[in-house]
């Protein structure tokens, strides 16, 4: 695998140099300027078109963070299309002589009746993010697989968690994460920590929820380079919607089968030119298909955005969050299968079991023009209060008649500050052009963790109960076994880096950059006050190469590097023994295509080879013991396509192929062991169509193979084929009625699981009514 892909980077940097050097020899102009809006504030991200008299296609750039644009250009006539979300589309037709043009943009805004309309016309597709590099970058001049779950998609799917967002998301997999928490297996990789807001670190175990979200963005492959420590397989970043200048209100009230209430508003008022306040909020009460299981929730998230001029940004918001819900670890398994058991079945005392989640997260941007450098820098400080008690359903005895019980609690409170600040340089030289990012990366995290174990009766830490009445009311009293956790610890965080985006020609692009993390964890036992350390030094590197034979069309191959500390990614597993334990590593190599099909259809393809090693492992010799012999790789292959693939016809989703297996023994896995919960074939697309101006109607199919539970492979969960729909009328200008249903076919099967002995029944057939107003 890797002398294919230094073959294929080769290939591509001579194709590269071959392009670039036919372009130098013809290219001797160049067209800039800036796209402002009618305040003359820069926006970000416009498309810029220039199409030359007599062609139907043409060069295309995006404005940066200043609204500045530079397009190498052959002297002549061109068409310039400028266009960019929020603001009406306007051309120009500009004369390009020998030597530097330069020509600004004003963009106006729309009618108010344009902005509001509620049919789902808006497309699923997002051309250009910046958490990837730093810089606003067109996803088809990035060279990693990316996938990005816009505001629409979020909306049409009625979409309300982490899990349900990345359904439709090639290469991901949803694990249990024993129902009190978002984890996702992204690469073969599972993780609880690999979770962002706005580019800062969001890593508690919490279910998040998407009602203040402009979009998700799943940014797969090793990403320590921009998110610093772990990352291995991916991370996924969540942008929330801030303050602007348009006056909106946004209601939505939702009702469904199994008591399903929910309700969001959005309220946007500028309040003057130079200040805008917006307010987003959350209320929900809903139940479940599963006995005894509901939740109940609660979000509000006001931000301010202040402009004192148009070279400075200042963005400031607040969000509380608060989860409770019954604690639910699914059904047990027998014989290498899910349980025969009604789907509904709970385990242990309902009354009991709860999980709750306290999150308080403050935040300020500020972004100031510098002549040409942008200096930006972004502060984030987290208050987060975690706690849940669960029964645990475990082995069933030979003859099917009972079933093992435990139960244990568990709190933990974390304090997170984190400071990232970065100065990015735009710098061109001839028709070569610099994007230079230089930042750095500042963190405090202080957590106390606390478990005690259940003693029913309080003498016996386990029980057995009826197979097929598993639910109980029997006394526990919850105290400290010998081993259950008490401890304090302490994260300390530096970080610096520096890249460098090169734009050789149209046709070759180059990005490199490297970042320098010092990881400084002081853990504190307050049981026996041991007081352990370890600090780590990594070095994570990225390079990728991107050729553009056309505009429209990119080819890139990129190598990068995570590492994660021997802490783990939550830090609870610091003990004398891994504390002299090197970091996890990942080497990720990817080659792929990025083929902007349409104006408004994406697809792309990637494929990527990821080998983590530095696993740990029991020493067999000595179990007090923990050497550094375990690795596991992924071999695989993705496809995605997003937009509109016609007119009226909607589409997301892809298909991945993943081979994820241990390629060094350990004392739970051999060499060749499937890693758990990571199918072979996972399949979805989404399709909305718009019958008539007023009604749209969209149906999802979602595909997985089988796949075991755990690495142990003694367990399977067999593969599905589920159906979703939605139908979405237009009442008016501003209010859409929108009904979803999920698994059409009513088909039973299995989602995921947290263990052999704990796995998750999917949903029976149900809907979901709601009510949007926009105006």
């Amino acid at each position: 695998m890797r002398l294919l892909l230094g073959r294929a980077l080769v290939v591509i940097l001579i194709l590269g140099a071959f392009l670039s050097s036919s372009y130098a020899q013809t290219a001797q102009s160049s067209f800039s300027g800036n796209v402002l809006d009618p305040s003359g504030g820069a926006i970000v991200g416009a498309g810029i078109t220039a199409i030359p008299d007599g062609h139907r296609t043409g060069t295309t750039i995006a404005s940066d963070e200043a609204g500045h644009f530079v397009l190498p250009l052959q002297p002549g006539k061109y068409t310039v299309t400028i266009n960019a979300n929020g603001f009406l589309e306007t051309s120009q037709t500009v004369d390009i002589g020998n030597g530097a043009t330069s020509l600004d943009f004003i963009l106006q805004l729309p009618e108010l009746k344009q902005m509001v309309e509620v049919t789902a016309g808006t497309s699923y597709q997002v051309a250009a993010i910046s958490s990837a590099t730093r810089t606003l970058t067109p996803l088809r001049d990035v060279p990693q697989s990316i996938t990005v779950v816009s505001e629409q998609l979020i909306r049409d799917q009625g979409m309300t968690s982490v899990a349900e967002a990345v359904r439709y998301v090639p290469g991901i997999d949803i694990h249990q994460g024993e129902n009190n928490r978002d984890q996702v297996i992204i690469r073969g990789n599972s993780t609880s920590a690999d979770f962002f807001l706005n580019g800062m670190r969001d890593d508690v175990q919490y279910y998040r929820d998407l009602y203040n979200l402009e979009r998700i963005e799943a940014l797969k492959g090793p990403n320590a380079m921009i998110f610093g420590r772990g990352g291995g397989g991916g991370v996924l970043n969540r942008v929330t919607k801030s303050a602007g200048f348009q006056p909106l209100r946004a209601f939505s009230l939702q009702g469904g089968r199994f008591s399903n209430k929910r309700a969001t508003a959005d309220f946007d008022q500028p309040l003057n030119s130079k200040m805008a306040f917006r307010l987003n909020g959350l209320y929900e009460n809903s139940r479940s298909f599963r006995d005894y299981v509901d939740l109940k929730r609660t979000g509000v998230n006001p931000t301010m955005t202040f402009v004192p001029n148009d070279r400075t940004k200042v963005i400031a918001g607040y969000e509380y969050l608060h989860d409770r819900r019954v604690a639910d670890r699914g059904i047990t398994s027998f014989q290498g299968r899910a349980a025969a058991v009604d789907p509904a079945t709970y385990y242990g005392d309902p009354n009991n079991s709860y999980v709750r989640a306290d999150v308080h997260l403050t935040s300020a941007l500020v972004e100031h023009q510098l002549n040409r450098a942008m200096i930006r820098n972004r502060t984030m400080f987290g208050d987060y209060d975690k706690a849940y008690q669960n029964y645990v359903p475990g082995v069933v005895s030979a003859d099917r008649s009972t079933v093992a019980l435990t139960a244990y609690n568990n709190a933990t409170r974390r304090k997170n500050v984190f400071n990232q600040t970065d100065l990015v340089l735009p710098i061109s030289t001839g028709a070569v052009r610099h994007t230079f990012v230089v930042g750095s990366e500042f963190g405090l995290q202080l957590t106390d963790n606390f478990r005690n174990t259940g003693f029913f009766n309080n003498t016996s830490t386990t029980i057995n109960v009826p197979y097929e009445k598993p639910s109980i009311n029997t006394p526990v009293v919850f105290r400290q076994s010998a081993t259950d956790a008490d401890n304090h610890i302490r994260a300390k965080i530096a970080a610096v880096f520096a890249q460098d985006q090169v734009e050789l020609s149209p046709h070759l692009q180059v990005i490199g950059g490297i970042r320098f993390d010092r990881f400084d964890l002081r853990y504190h036992n307050n049981r026996n006050n041991d007081n352990l350390a370890r600090v780590d030094n990594l070095v994570s590197p990225r390079v990728g190469v991107v050729v553009k034979p056309i505009t429209k069309i990119s080819f890139y191959t990129n190598y990068s590097v995570s590492y994660l500390p021997s802490s783990g990614d939550q830090f609870s597993s610091l003990t004398t023994i891994t504390q002299q334990v090197k970091p996890e590593k990942f080497n990720n190599y990817e080659v792929g295509l990025k083929w902007d099909a349409m104006r408004d259809l994406s697809f792309t393809a990637a494929a990527y080879r990821l080998d983590r090693t530095n696993t740990r492992s029991t020493d067999p010799n000595d179990p007090t013991r923990i050497v550094q012999t375990g690795s596991q790789r992924t071999k695989g292959f993705e496809v995605g396509l997003v937009g509109m693939a016609m007119p009226k016809w909607q589409i997301s989703g892809g298909y991945a192929y993943q081979d994820a297996f241990i390629t060094s023994a350990t004392t739970v896995a051999r060499v060749g062991a499937h890693v758990g919960q990571v199918p072979h074939h996972t399949f979805s697309l989404w399709n909305n169509y718009k019958i008539h101006p007023r009604v749209s109607a969209a149906v999802g199919l979602v595909s997985r193979s089988d796949m075991f539970v755990a690495v142990d492979n003694s367990v399977i969960l067999p593969g599905y084929v589920r159906a979703d729909g939605a139908l979405y009328v237009s009442l008016s200008e501003n209010v859409r009625i929108q009904g979803n249903v999920e698994n059409l076919w009513n088909t039973k099967y299995f989602t995921n699981a947290d263990s052999n002995t704990n796995i998750s029944p999917g949903s029976p057939r149900a809907f979901r009514i709601g009510l949007i107003t926009r105006f």
